[in-house]
């Protein structure tokens, strides 16, 4: 025995050190209760101090409106509402919608950015002052995919700080690059998620040509509005591959025709592998407004938000519209157009090794932006006594408990139809399933019931992983009821809670910084290392392998 001590001596040392210096913090919770009873408990050990936290320059809350965007003014005859939110609408681009791209001056044109037959706007074939055929355009763009010379995302998009997931986009046609100018690969302003609302009027006959920019087929779908099966040269016409017409290959074109009768909220989208493609962001919302005399609709809202030019219609009964457009996406199918530069590789990866069955849901967004993106330009800005109309779509593939603080809403519509007023009445939680759509009146009247008076009053869904990004709160589809007293010159809301510096940094989506760390710095700060742990740990790997290696060596010579 004394031999076999002697020959093994070293490993048999080393591995006693490694027991000795084993952390009392590994063992099981019943084996330290024991070690307790046997040799009493250890002395107090304080808690390592706090470390303070890396966090980056916050990121300007509200860019600066230079070009003047947000105030209201008259172009090429078109009214165009103010937008108090801080980030606006090209107003140029808003006036090409209304007058069409093809009956605007060239100066309002250039400064849209549009093609000039973007949006074409012919015969008032009922006399009665508005252009009754209308002709669309529309393009399929990547945003944030990946880059064979670059090493960043083209084209970049965030939909918070330091959040650029891949996406696809149906956009309309635009003159130029894509990106903001030459040194840069930010995208420009108006190619962006969600794709652009299109507004029609009822019974004007419609138009619309998908150019498939894109490297995969595409497809468009009318869901829920009005259009016949095939066109009038026997063409397929719902979008449909397995059942109307083959897909739009890319570089090829094909043109969609309707004519609806019924006027209403619908929705938009590609149904080409839909669980994949509708997903990453081709859909938006489809507007038919109700047929009125002297109706120039805003053919396109983009990214949706408050419409600036709104419908006879909607001026009838309302002060304001906007359009909330709702979208989850999955981390993990979005990055996979940012993995390869091939497309059969990106094909592959996404339509035959993904599983949407297997899919978790990690970012939520409102009008393509994420919180704190949401409070820049999807406010619902108000002044006490209006009334505000609300056109909602759910596009994500999880369902919506769309809550309002401070308010109670009425839903006045449901998928396009309008419900018996003995059905509307106020609530302030809402149901959108996938797909679905509500119109709500949101009257700013402080009677306790609609309203109970001006502030700030968040709105969001009422899911709680709504409210996040990426697992990390707040974020999410996190927006806000905003009283125009509440806002100031910038457009930003003057909240009077914690600040929002952090949530202007990418560190804090990375998990990089304490949730409280802007007012309670400290308390629940990152704790730093304990120093007697880090040696026993040190001193147990070392001795570990120490013994491993001279049994290794002895078991070797013998």
């Amino acid at each position: 025995m004394r031999g076999f001590f002697r020959k093994n001596a070293l490993w048999l040392f080393a591995l006693t050190i490694a027991l000795l210096a084993f952390p009392p913090q590994w063992y099981p919770y019943s084996a330290r209760l024991k070690l307790t009873a046997w040799f009493g408990a250890s002395d107090y050990r304080p808690l390592p101090a706090s470390t303070s936290p890396t966090m980056g320059e916050a990121e300007i809350f509200c860019p600066a409106d230079v070009p003047n965007w947000r105030a209201a003014q008259t172009i090429d005859g078109v009214d165009i509402e103010e937008s108090l939110p801080c980030v606006a609408d090209n107003p140029y681009a808003v006036a090409a919608f209304v007058r069409g791209t093809n009956n605007v001056s060239p100066e309002t044109l250039r400064s849209s950015g549009l093609t000039s037959d973007a949006v074409v706007k012919g015969r008032d074939l009922d006399g009665d002052g508005d252009p009754d055929e209308i002709h669309i355009r529309l393009e399929v763009a990547e945003l944030n995919g990946s880059s064979p010379v670059s090493a960043d995302p083209v084209t970049k998009y965030s939909i918070a700080p330091g959040i650029s997931p891949g996406l696809w986009v149906f956009a309309p046609k635009f003159v130029g690059m894509a990106v903001e100018n030459f040194e840069s690969n930010e995208a420009r302003y108006s190619l962006r998620l969600p794709s652009p609302a299109i507004r029609i009027e009822q019974g004007d006959r419609v138009f619309i040509t998908l150019e498939n920019t894109h490297y995969m087929p595409h497809t468009l779908h009318l869901h829920g509005a009005d259009h016949g099966f095939v066109t009038e040269s026997g063409q397929g016409n719902d979008g449909m591959p397995l059942t109307s017409e083959l897909p739009v290959l890319p570089g090829e074109a094909r043109t969609y025709e309707l004519s609806p009768r019924h006027a209403g909220t619908m929705y938009y989208h590609c149904h080409v592998q839909p669980h994949v493609h509708v997903q990453m962001g081709l859909q938006g919302l489809f507007v038919i407004e109700e047929n009125r005399p002297n109706n120039w609709v805003q053919t396109m809202n983009i990214g949706a938000g408050l419409v600036r030019a709104p419908s006879q219609a909607v001026r009838e009964s309302y002060d304001h519209e906007y359009d909330l457009h709702y979208l989850d996406l999955d981390k993990e199918l979005s990055e996979r157009v940012q993995r390869y530069n091939d497309p059969r590789l990106i094909t592959q990866s996404m339509h035959r090794d993904y599983d949407v069955t297997d899919s978790t849901v990690d970012y939520f967004t409102l009008n393509g932006r994420s919180f704190p993106y949401t409070f820049r330009e999807s406010l619902l800005a108000a002044k006490e006594g209006e009334v505000v109309k609300l056109r909602v779509v759910n596009g994500g593939s999880k369902g919506i408990s769309l809550h309002t603080h401070g308010h109670k809403f009425t839903v006045t519509d449901r998928d396009g139809v309008t419900l018996p007023e003995a059905a509307q009445s106020p609530q302030d939680v809402v149901w959108l399933s996938t797909a679905q759509r509500v119109d709500l009146e949101l009257r700013f009247e402080n009677d306790g019931l609609h309203s109970y008076g001006p502030g700030i009053w968040p709105l969001h869904d009422h899911q709680v992983s709504g409210v996040t990004t990426d697992g990390i709160g707040p974020g999410g589809n996190l927006s806000a009821i905003v009283y125009s007293d509440f806002m100031d010159e910038s457009g930003w809301p003057k909240t009077r809670g914690v600040s929002f510096d952090q949530y202007f940094t990418a560190e804090y989506y990375r998990r990089e910084v304490p949730v409280w760390e802007n007012y309670a710095p400290g308390i629940f700060a990152e704790p730093g290392k304990d120093g007697a742990l880090y040696w026993r740990v040190l001193l147990f790997a070392l001795s570990l392998g120490v013994a491993a290696a001279s049994l290794f060596m002895r078991l070797r010579r013998s």
